[in-house]
């Protein structure tokens, strides 16, 4: 080629070069983790554009197809995300210091939606007893997840993952006791729940509750009832129910089921007219059938019943309810006919149910005899004969300082009450106090609290209060009715009764005579004739007879031939 025709060729493919147009590129755009995520997550947009030649790009976002965002930066990130980010998104590119742009981007959906709360429930209950099944469930309510993974927690630690939505014991014991979380986790996406609220599991040993209602403290003839209970609840439980028997020093606390104890289906043993032999000590045991479980017996529940006019009575030295440490104290049981048979048990909180004997008294006959009282003879005490026969309860209280004078037995209604306040090492035993009835104060500063007239409405506890020697403790007052208005009730009653036989009786004879009567009326023939013969025949054979029967009351039946009505007439000879 010649020199002078390159110019020429150099032209035309300067020519051809600027001619061609090429397709400007198209971006991707790409959504990492993923498209749909929950506020608080982080997520990132990436718009990818493939251009050779193209060095550097500037980044348009658009949201909705309205421009938000131009950046140089290649990923627009969102953290957290917040619901309002939810829209379409696409991008372009524009190119840093030239002028070719790339085409839109496809749109992209980005979904933000609130993150769920996991919630744990127990499906039995959330007190359990060992040896019960037990399950725990975590429910995540969100949409568009279609599976998760369930992460679980006890008290801040994570214990478990699995796919299953329920974590079980078979078999609990006390150490599953705790608090319970869960979160969700989204099975092949990066989604999250939020973690649940902790619940708590309580996993107890079975012990069964034995209380009184209304009190232990009871009148003869009052209505009371047991209770029992396995730890709060009675559901699901059969329930047995004992009285402690006599017990010797060598021997443990022996019981013996009650005859009765079908009055104690549910839980609950009532009897709805106490007597003085319902005085004792109870307890109860319950047992369930799903997991073969028997409770040990449970607390003590000693009840006491003062009786109206008990046939025995317990005789205590000095005569009063509360006493002083190391005092000699002296229990007799006297009969009305003959004493020989009876014993002094006691019951107290810290040795239980005992008789007398040497270990804190002395037995002579039907008397016990404590040398030197400490505070461990606080208790109730009562007489017991061989055949199980008690008299009214007596509660016995030993107090170092402070006592209150109150009456042993209960107090008669229309006597006359009172109550002092005493001290052992105060020159005079008496002291100035303040005397309380159920926390409430009846008398101030006053050496004696007098009720002159007492009544059913004065039955309480007891207590006095000096204002440097400290208080006493509190002694419960019975107060029983009266002897005469017990009379004029027996009186009412017999009057009662004698005056209802004798209306019985008269209704009785009212009745046989009107039955005789209409049987003398359905056997009169419809002639009057006839009737009249009859009534002659009667008459003839009944004064013959009445010849050898006087003093009897006779009834004809005649007939009124004018009215042609029937009538009858009683003829006493």
């Amino acid at each position: 080629m010649e020199l002078s025709q390159l110019p020429l060729v150099l032209l035309l493919i300067s020519n051809i070069h600027s001619g061609h147009t090429e397709d400007p590129p198209k971006p991707t755009l790409t959504v990492e983790p993923q498209s749909s995520v929950f506020t608080g997550d982080s997520v990132t947009l990436r718009c990818d554009i493939d251009a050779e030649g193209v060095t550097s790009w500037r980044y348009n976002w658009f949201k909705e197809g309205s421009t938000s965002v131009s950046t140089e930066l290649q990923e627009l990130t969102f953290r957290p995300v917040s619901e309002s980010e939810s829209g379409k998104y696409s991008c372009y590119g524009s190119e840093e210091g030239g002028s070719r742009r790339s085409h839109h981007s496809d749109e992209v959906t980005l979904t933000v939606s609130e993150r769920p709360k996991a919630k744990v429930s127990i499906k039995t209950d959330q007190h359990v007893f060992r040896g019960d099944s037990v399950t725990l469930r975590c429910d995540i309510d969100a949409e568009g997840v279609t599976s998760w993974r369930y992460n679980w927690y006890k008290g801040g630690s994570f214990i478990d993952t699995t796919e299953l939505q329920e974590l079980t014991f078979r078999s609990v014991s006390e150490s599953e006791s705790g608090k319970y979380s869960c979160y969700g986790s989204e099975k092949g996406g990066s989604r999250r729940s939020h973690y649940s609220d902790e619940v708590t599991l309580t996993v107890s040993d079975p012990r069964a509750v034995l209380s009184v209602s209304p009190q232990q403290w009871l009148t003869e003839g009052d209505p009371v009832t047991l209770i029992c209970e396995v730890n709060g609840s009675s559901t699901g439980w059969t329930f047995s129910w004992f009285t402690q028997t006599k017990v010797s020093s060598d021997v443990s606390d022996r019981y013996e089921p009650l005859s009765d104890s079908s009055r104690g289906s549910g839980g609950k043993y009532t009897v709805s007219s106490a007597t003085v032999n319902h005085t004792g000590v109870y307890v109860c045991e319950a047992e369930r059938e799903k997991t073969a479980y028997k409770t040990l017996y449970s607390n003590k529940q000693p009840l006491w019943v003062t009786g109206v006019s008990p046939r025995v009575s317990l005789i205590i030295s000095p005569s009063r309810s509360q006493h002083f440490t190391s005092d000699s104290l002296s229990l007799s049981c006297e009969d009305q006919s003959n004493s020989d048979g009876w014993t002094v048990r006691r019951y107290t909180d810290f040795w239980g149910l005992e008789d007398c004997s040497s270990l804190w008294g002395s037995q002579t006959g039907s008397t016990c005899k404590i040398s030197s009282t400490s505070t461990l003879d606080t208790g109730v005490y009562w007489c017991q004969s061989e055949s199980g026969e008690k008299s009214h309860p007596v509660n016995i209280t030993v107090h170092f300082g402070v006592i209150l004078e109150s009456p042993v037995h209960p107090v008669t209604e229309g006597d006359t009450l009172t109550l002092r306040c005493l001290n052992k090492f105060t020159n005079t035993s008496i002291l100035r106090a303040d005397f309380y009835k159920d926390e409430s104060l009846i008398q101030s500063q006053t050496t004696e609290m007098i009720i002159s007239t007492v009544s059913k409405s004065h039955e309480g506890f007891y207590y006095c209060k000096h204002p440097e020697r400290g208080e006493s403790l509190k002694s419960w007052i019975s107060v029983r009715a009266s002897r005469s208005d017990g009379l004029k009730q027996a009186v009412i009653i017999g009057v009662t009764a004698g005056l209802t036989v004798i209306f019985l009786i008269i209704v009785f004879f009212v009745l046989l005579w009107c039955y005789k009567n209409n049987k003398g009326v359905r056997s009169e023939s419809p002639s009057v004739v006839g009737q009249q013969q009859n009534i002659r025949q009667t008459s003839e054979q009944n004064q013959s007879e009445d010849t050898l029967l006087s003093g009897t009351a006779h009834v004809y039946d005649t007939v009124d031939v004018t009215n042609n009505k029937d009538r009858s007439t009683v003829v006493l000879l």
